[in-house]
């Protein structure tokens, strides 16, 4: 990293630490081309930013956090849908990959975007996991997008077990099911499958798993996809517990998994792609942001 860059991040973070406001103005501006309107939000972008500025955001580090959110899931009554834990570890250097199956699934709870599935069979290299791992541990991951909540969680490795594919017909990988809900009542579905570095098939259904490409913005890496992912069995399970989990927050978006006809918790998210999503179209962000009621605004 240049020297220009190295102060244009250390000022960035001095300015979130201090100016948190300041700087999600100016990102936005940068953004959008126009200045974000802290009176009147109006889509869910704008409620995400403002909720991120001006709510307490306590509980969601919590939550967001990948090891303790489990003692959440379980206070609610629904320990049974949670991933089997297998290990945790406070640093990389502590992980005994010998006590490890030869299929899991590695990642820290405090980011987006570490997970690594350990296949032995694959050939899997557990120096480069261990230093991967490392590396990402000293990462203060709320600088990214201006998420601050997670620079509050304490960074640990956990690993999981792997999940075989879902229920999906043959030939279409695992779904991701992503229920946007709102205080507690679940509104909508958006499915990904098929994830890889360079494309997601996704689709945006309804409650009663009708198919709404009309609200997507489909890319080269967010692509239709033609409405291929059938209705779960357990979709009712899925949204009485993405109910349940997503009570007394304004916005939240309740991440499940499905494998061999049961249901599992995946996470939750609070600020989709740091309030800057642009894989919807503006009516449908508009719709989503006339479903979140903000609190009121913290001194």
């Amino acid at each position: 990293m240049s020297l220009k860059n190295h102060i244009k991040r250390l000022r960035r973070e001095y300015m979130l630490d201090h100016h948190r406001v300041r700087q999600a103005e100016k990102d936005w501006l940068e953004w959008k081309g126009y200045p974000i309107d802290w009176d009147n939000p109006r889509d869910i972008n704008e409620k995400i930013q403002w909720l991120l500025c001006f709510s307490d955001t306590s509980s969601w580090s919590v939550c967001a956090d990948k090891f303790r959110v489990r003692d959440y899931v379980k206070s609610k009554g629904l320990e049974g849908i949670l991933i089997p834990l297998l290990g945790v570890w406070d640093s990389a250097s502590e992980i005994d990959f010998g006590t490890l199956p030869d299929k899991c699934v590695l990642k820290c709870n405090h980011d987006s975007g570490s997970t690594l599935v350990m296949d032995r069979r694959a050939g899997f290299d557990e120096g480069k996991a261990r230093a991967f791992l490392h590396s990402r541990m000293k990462k203060k991951f709320g600088y990214l997008n201006g998420e601050m909540y997670y620079n509050a969680i304490e960074p640990r490795i956990i690993a999981e077990r792997f999940l075989q594919s879902g229920d999906e017909p043959s030939g279409i990988p695992p779904a991701d099911y992503k229920v946007w809900c709102f205080d507690g009542k679940p509104y909508s579905v958006w499915v990904c499958y098929g994830r890889t570095s360079s494309e997601t098939y996704v689709n945006i259904y309804d409650l009663d798993w009708n198919v709404h490409p009309e609200v997507s913005v489909f890319t080269e890496h967010y692509r239709d996809g033609r409405g291929a992912v059938p209705k779960p069995a357990c979709l009712g399970q899925m949204l009485e517990a993405a109910s349940v989990l997503s009570e007394g927050f304004p916005e939240v978006r309740m991440d499940f998994f499905v494998s061999g006809g049961r249901l599992y918790f995946g996470e939750m998210t609070f600020a989709s792609y740091g309030g800057k999503m642009d894989f919807y179209t503006q009516e449908y962000l508009e719709e989503l942001g006339r479903q979140c009621i903000l609190p009121v605004k913290k001194g």
